[in-house]
């Protein structure tokens, strides 16, 4: 790296330091380590043996927000798939990797800027292992 001096405006110092603290509370290499971390500690199966309602990759399952009242439903998919609109949650999502190997009827936390965010997972629409779609 140069040692050089560089110049810059205030407001331009403004702007970049904001924008490097918003890329910093989404980047994405946190929520490597989350996942990376829930992986550490899961209890690796065979597909046929993945208890019926365990929420996998490309599950669809609803979710109860405790604290808004509100019921959703996402799936969880892998980021090349993932689109909000149609509720395709990537798993590098805080909610996917949060929901990723839990059940219908747990509840699930995890932690936003704002404090705990909080779900039930109500019922699970569909399982790709349970339907017997394993090569999903």
């Amino acid at each position: 790296m140069s040692s050089r001096v560089i110049y810059i405006t205030k407001p331009d110092m403004q702007k970049l330091k904001a924008l490097i603290a918003g890329v910093q509370a989404v980047n994405p290499k946190r929520n490597l380590e989350i996942l990376e971390n829930e992986l550490n500690r899961a209890k690796v199966v065979s597909q046929k043996k993945i208890p019926a309602d365990a929420v996998t990759m490309n599950s669809t399952v609803r979710v109860l927000d405790v604290e808004a009242e509100e019921v959703s439903t996402y799936t969880i998919v892998f980021p090349a798939e993932a689109d909000i609109a149609s509720n395709k949650i990537s798993i590098l999502a805080p909610i996917g990797t949060a929901l990723l190997g839990y059940r219908a009827g747990d509840a699930v936390e995890w932690e936003v800027p704002s404090g705990v965010k909080r779900l039930k997972i109500l019922e699970s629409l569909y399982l790709p292992e349970a339907a017997g779609d394993y090569h999903l």
